[in-house]
């Protein structure tokens, strides 16, 4: 099922419109979120703890997805070096006598923008992806969205 497909299954999913959309919101926090590589058990794993729908809670996970990844990261980077006051983000780096220890060595400094920016984007989207969901759905079903 495509991307596109499993966000309009979304409106079709029982339960309150706040609850639908909450679960969505999550996914996006926790897909948009630094901890890559546990995203879709964390999704599983959060939903079933707050009871809410673990499959729209993994299709907000995967707003994040292997072509959408990348420019997110990027921009959540360059989010965090703006919010921490860095003047430089990238080194000079001499591409002709790298190897991955003097590569992981050089980018190091950017790990806490990383969180940083990550975490701020991904909290601002989730907020905008419950009230896109929410309001859908209220729309879609006619609700005061209880």
């Amino acid at each position: 099922m495509k991307f596109k497909e499993r966000l309009r299954s979304i409106l079709g999913v029982s339960g309150p419109p706040r609850r639908v959309a909450m679960a969505f919101s999550t996914g996006v926090f926790i897909g948009m979120s630094p901890l890559l590589g546990l995203h879709t058990v964390l999704a599983l794993l959060v939903a079933w703890v707050f009871g809410l729908n673990k499959i729209v809670a993994v299709t907000g996970v995967y707003v994040t997805n292997p072509w959408s990844i990348v420019p997110i990261y990027t921009f959540s980077t360059w989010v965090g070096t703006l919010v921490l006051g860095m003047d430089r983000a990238l080194p000079e780096i001499d591409w002709n006598h790298m190897t991955a220890g003097k590569l992981f060595n050089e980018l190091s400094h950017l790990l806490l923008p990383f969180i940083v920016g990550t975490t701020l984007v991904a909290a601002v989207s989730a907020v905008l992806a419950y009230f896109v969901v929410f309001r859908a759905l209220k729309r879609e079903r006619g609700t005061d969205g209880s």
